[in-house]
């Protein structure tokens, strides 16, 4: 087992794999705003406790629901899913994307991934230290 091998940076790893995933369902969520009938997506909220178990990184593809519309999660199979939103705003043409919401998610989703990162990053400088190597 190598010092990477971890549960704690196995589990920061796949935090940040599923905001990386998040990203692109909101990006995707946001392009379509302007797109009739177009309801949004969202991921899971993201648990730690779920990842106590056997750890495993999810894989993410593309898909297109429609020719109009940009895809980019999953066929819906795997961890990293989406869910479609509760749309609390419809639109007269059946959009339920909220463009103010989706820029905060982005916004707030940025700042927890470059927190994970940090952690992590900080993470192994102190494994670095303990080890009596140069941090």
């Amino acid at each position: 087992m190598g010092l990477l091998d971890m549960p704690v940076f196995t589990a920061l790893t796949d935090k940040m794999h599923w905001h990386q995933a998040r990203q692109g369902l909101l990006a995707e969520n946001v392009a379509n705003a302007e797109t009739p009938g177009f309801r949004g997506r969202d991921l899971k909220e993201f648990n730690f406790a779920d990842q106590v178990g056997p750890f495993s990184s999810a894989t993410v593809t593309t898909t297109a629901t429609q020719p109009k519309h940009f895809s980019v999660g999953n066929d819906g199979q795997g961890a990293l899913s989406g869910q479609p939103m509760a749309n609390f705003e419809i639109t007269p043409e059946g959009n339920g994307v909220s463009l103010e919401d989706e820029m905060m998610k982005v916004s707030t989703n940025l700042m927890d991934y470059q927190a994970a990162t940090s952690l992590y990053q900080k993470s192994i400088k102190i494994l670095r230290t303990a080890m009596g190597r140069q941090a």
